[in-house]
């Protein structure tokens, strides 16, 4: 068993609890706290009773280098860094869920996030964890940076089409719906019943922190700087992201192309689940689960390609991605404790 411990008790948090329960390779030993500390992490999410007797402390380091092999990092923006560095010069390793990692230019992760990066030679040691994409090197690394959710749902579906040169790296838009957890626990005016109960909204329209990584990744894979659009909706419910992304086929390119490549790509991924042909997700077939579906629409006449993903925004957009990242750097089989499917209806 590898000893674990999470830095966090924010919903992440519990996910990577309830996520563990029934894995047989990591033990969580500890969560850490700043509001909750001495409290029992039943009290705070009693569906974890059955499996935990956790009492959130502290975090110290020093306690954790001497306790635990690996960490997850469950933090807001601006917190991890120094954790990380201190953790990773111990040995241990570092799944962080936080954006501190995800961007390798430092001026737009000060710029997005309004925070001065304090390690910024850690940035290209750190990998980015979208195991579909880079496997290889998570397997290797010491440092992982948990992809954010909405890039998720835009990376796994555009990046093996612009990698292939199928589709322009132009024009792009990532319109993308989600639940409300994903704003995180910390109460919020704008996350109120009130303000979500039967409405959606548009927000963080052409600022979103998540832009500048969905634009990073996707222009790795095309080879060159993408031109895109990304405009994320809050809507009435708890989990799940709906994302819709519209791109151009490039001249000479057939729909039958478009659909082949991703069901090439990811024909032996087993979390990534392409649709049949008139067939679109819904995200109630992926909640709890760490599975994302993509249905394809491409039209040989106009050359327009949509491309519609589901999954769970703290699930494979979060910790479920987290724990099969930490089994890749494990080498643990990556797909240990994450088999689960779907809670539908």
């Amino acid at each position: 068993m590898f000893k674990i411990a999470i830095i966090g008790d924010g919903y992440t948090a519990a996910e990577l609890l309830r996520l563990m329960s029934s894995h047989d390779q990591l033990e969580a030993v500890m969560v850490t706290s700043t509001d909750n500390i001495g409290i029992n992490i039943n009290r705070l999410y009693p569906q974890l009773r059955a499996s935990y007797d956790l009492v959130c402390q502290a975090t110290d380091l020093d306690l954790i280098k001497k306790q635990c092999d690996a960490v997850f990092l469950a933090l807001p923006h601006g917190l991890s860094v120094s954790m990380v560095k201190e953790l990773t010069q111990a040995g241990l390793k570092c799944v962080d869920l936080g954006a501190d990692f995800r961007l390798k230019d430092v001026t737009i992760y000060e710029h997005f996030y309004e925070v001065r990066h304090e390690a910024p030679e850690l940035l290209n040691e750190a990998v980015y964890g979208l195991p579909e994409l880079y496997r290889e090197k998570i397997k290797m690394a010491q440092i992982i940076a948990n992809p954010g959710c909405f890039p998720t749902s835009a990376i796994v579906p555009l990046a093996p089409l612009l990698e292939a040169n199928l589709v322009e790296a132009h024009g792009i838009i990532v319109d993308s719906k989600s639940g409300v957890s994903g704003a995180g626990k910390a109460m919020k005016s704008t996350s109120h019943f009130c303000e979500v109960n039967e409405g959606i909204k548009a927000y963080g329209v052409g600022t979103h922190r998540h832009a500048p990584e969905i634009g990073q990744e996707l222009s790795r894979a095309a080879g060159q700087k993408v031109g895109m659009i990304f405009t994320p909706h809050l809507v009435p419910m708890n989990r799940g992201i709906l994302t819709t992304s519209y791109v151009q086929m490039c001249p000479g390119v057939s729909a039958s192309q478009i659909r082949e490549a991703l069901e090439d790509r990811y024909r032996s991924e087993l979390f990534v689940q392409i649709l049949e042909p008139g067939v679109f997700p819904n995200t109630k077939w992926v909640y709890g689960s760490n599975y994302i579906h993509i249905g394809i629409y491409a039209d040989d006449e106009s050359g327009q390609v949509i491309l519609v993903s589901a999954l769970d925004n703290l699930c494979k957009g979060a910790s479920g991605q987290a724990i099969q990242n930490m089994n890749l750097m494990l080498g643990i089989e990556e797909a240990t404790g994450l088999r689960s499917l779907g809670v539908h209806p």
